[in-house]
C-alpha cells in the first residue's frame, strides 16, 4: 500500500503562512489531498488535487487562501496555507485514493498519513 509521510507543520502566529509537504511511496497514481482533525472532532477535509493535477477542490473556509500542488517527480503533494487563521489549528492528515477529487473527499479507501500539527496563535 502506499505510504505517505507529512511534515512542515509548526506554530506560527495569526496572518502567518506555512507550507505542508507530503512525500508518497513508489509511483503515485491517485487523487490526493489533505484533511484535518482536531481531538474531540470529526476529520474535516481540506483540499484535493485529482490524479493528473489537472483539477483541485478546496473547503469553502480554505479558498483563497490555500493552495494545493503536487511534484510528479518528487512523489510529492504540497499545501500552501496563507493568511492563517486559529480556527486552522488541527493536525493535518495527507490522504491519497482514487481518481477525481470527490473520490480523496469520499475517502472510504483513502490511505492515510499520520499527520503534521499546525498550530496558530492569536
Amino acid at each position: 500500500q502506499v505510504q505517505l509521510v507529512e511534515s512542515g507543520g509548526g506554530l506560527v502566529q495569526a496572518g502567518g503562512s506555512l507550507r505542508l509537504s507530503c512525500a508518497a511511496s513508489g509511483s503515485t497514481n491517485y487523487a490526493m489531498g489533505w484533511f484535518r482533525q482536531t481531538p474531540g472532532k470529526a476529520r474535516e477535509f481540506v483540499a484535493a488535487i485529482n490524479w493528473s493535477g489537472g483539477s483541485t477542490y478546496y473547503t469553502d473556509s480554505v479558498k483563497g487562501r490555500f493552495t494545493i500542488s503536487r511534484d510528479y517527480a518528487k512523489n510529492t503533494v504540497y499545501l500552501q496555507m496563507n493568511s492563517l487563521k486559529p480556527e486552522d489549528t488541527a493536525r493535518y492528515i495527507c490522504a491519497a485514493g482514487g481518481l477525481a477529487t470527490t473520490d480523496l473527499v469520499g475517502g472510504s479507501d483513502n490511505y492515510w498519513g499520520q499527520g503534521t500539527q499546525v498550530t496558530v496563535s492569536s
